[in-house]
């Protein structure tokens, strides 16, 4: 399936988008509550750091989000425990609604000082009402995390089941911070169509080499 990958800041590649247009959207922003977990030491593993994007901008995501997508699409954004509150309160303003959060379970401890943290939480946004695939999935997703990958990088397998559950092959799944493209690796690998964007070079030419590797050829809108 065709696919793009943009050395675009996220609201530049969703401005590029036209109105509902957009099936799917999963991503992972670098939310300024990073910040604080790196300030106390527990986000080491992330040596190659990135820029991270204010709460004050995540209005304008959001709103950026609800524009592109169709009508009856859903939309995955992971986070953490602070920045869900955030989001919870801007998806009111930009006509998203708001889900019981996933929970995903990386299988391994993670860094900390009281009890080790070893999950993670997925926002479950919907712009009006699209059903799931598979309404007996529970909301705790177990998928390994990876270790000496790109920063934050995600499972392909934990990916797939969000891709499975609210797309259809044929359709556009988005992604404006794509990382290392396992979000372009699960959604083309199920016959779907992939957007993704990032401002980091590394990150473009990382999820350009993934998705060439897999033998899926880029195809450039007009």
């Amino acid at each position: 399936m065709p696919w793009e990958i943009l050395h675009v800041d996220f609201l530049t590649l969703l401005d590029s988008l036209e109105d509902s247009s957009v099936d799917l959207i999963i991503t992972d922003p670098p939310y300024k509550s990073l910040e604080k977990h790196r300030a106390v030491g527990t986000t080491t593993r992330l040596k190659n750091w990135f820029p991270v994007i204010e709460n004050s901008r995540l209005d304008d995501m959001l709103r950026a989000f609800s524009r592109v997508l169709r009508k009856n699409s859903h939309c995955y954004t992971f986070c953490d425990y602070t920045t869900q509150d955030y989001l919870k309160e801007a998806c009111s303003r930009v006509g998203l609604t708001w889900w019981d959060p996933i929970i995903w379970d990386k299988e391994t401890q993670g860094m900390g000082y009281h009890y080790r943290r070893q999950h993670e939480y997925i926002c479950f946004l919907e712009k009006g009402k699209r059903r799931l695939r598979n309404l007996g999935l529970g909301s705790v997703l177990r998928a390994r995390r990876i270790f000496h990958g790109y920063p934050t990088e995600k499972p392909v397998k934990l990916l797939r089941t969000l891709v499975e559950q609210s797309s259809s092959s044929g359709e556009l799944v988005v992604d404006p911070f794509c990382g290392s493209g396992s979000t372009g690796e699960a959604a083309v690998g199920l016959g779907r169509n992939f957007i993704g964007g990032d401002i980091q070079e590394k990150a473009i030419l990382l999820s350009r080499s993934r998705l060439e590797e897999g033998g899926w050829e880029a195809q450039e809108r007009a």
